[in-house]
């Protein structure tokens, strides 16, 4: 089943923009997944297609209209997941991305200006709003091309090996445990021994051990929540294993 991606953008040629290259382009090109646009100045009933207009109350910049925007994705709405690329969005995981690929596809909605009416989501609710990080972007396409990449990557057959997408970072709640390839030695430094070991049960406890401290060291947040799940199935798991009473 392709996997049906189409994003509401003012900038249209920005798609399939990198995704047309590597493994992405190859799968593109072989079908596994489709990219259309839709440009909402298309659904603008004036002659000069306005999409935007000042903000009620005042202030700098233009705001996205809700009635535009609205009938855009309305031409399109299906039983795909519905992104809006916005900073006021909750952040998206690899958790989430992982669902969207497992599914149908995708519909992502690119923010400009100074965002979109909020009236857009309240008559939409099943519209999610989603933000990549704490930046702030000219606009979301951007955005889009990121979400849609870390999607593409987990459909099958793209990346190759059916295991490539799962030891890496986010897909267990931690960082990835450090990476090292030839030459052996460099500048004086050299790959951990128990990596050259051939001991598969070491070389696992050392990346799960690294993966952990590195989480620690450099994403607290993660850890913490990390920390917090794995106390509550050892709990769970005790609770389990505990003898009834006689």
């Amino acid at each position: 089943m392709t996997f049906a991606a189409t994003i509401l953008t003012l900038y249209p040629e920005m798609f399939p923009g990198p995704l047309g290259t590597s493994l992405a382009g190859k799968a593109l090109t072989r079908g596994d997944w489709s990219c259309d646009t839709v440009n909402p100045r298309d659904f603008a009933s004036d002659k000069h297609r306005t999409v935007d207009d000042t903000p009620a109350g005042g202030g700098a910049g233009m705001v996205l209209k809700a009635d535009v925007m609205a009938a855009a994705l309305d031409s399109v709405a299906d039983q795909r997941p519905i992104l809006a690329m916005t900073p006021r969005g909750k952040p998206i995981t690899q958790a989430r991305i992982r669902e969207i690929a497992d599914g149908p596809g995708v519909t992502l909605i690119c923010g400009r200006f100074e965002g979109f009416d909020e009236r857009l989501f309240e008559a939409r609710p099943q519209i999610e709003q989603v933000s990549l990080a704490d930046i702030v972007l000219s606009g979301g396409e951007t955005a889009a091309i990121a979400i849609l990449d870390a999607c593409i990557r987990l459909l099958p057959g793209v990346m190759g090996a059916a295991s490539s997408g799962h030891e890496e970072s986010f897909e267990d709640g931690l960082l990835e445990y450090p990476q090292y390839t030839r030459p052996q030695e460099w500048e004086g430094r050299t790959i951990p021994e128990v990596l050259r070991s051939g001991d598969h049960a070491k070389i696992a406890a050392w990346r799960k051990s690294k993966s952990e401290e590195t989480t620690r060291l450099r994403r607290p947040d993660l850890w913490e929540r990390y920390e917090s799940v794995r106390d509550q199935s050892a709990s769970g798991a005790r609770r389990k294993n505990k003898e009834p009473d006689q």
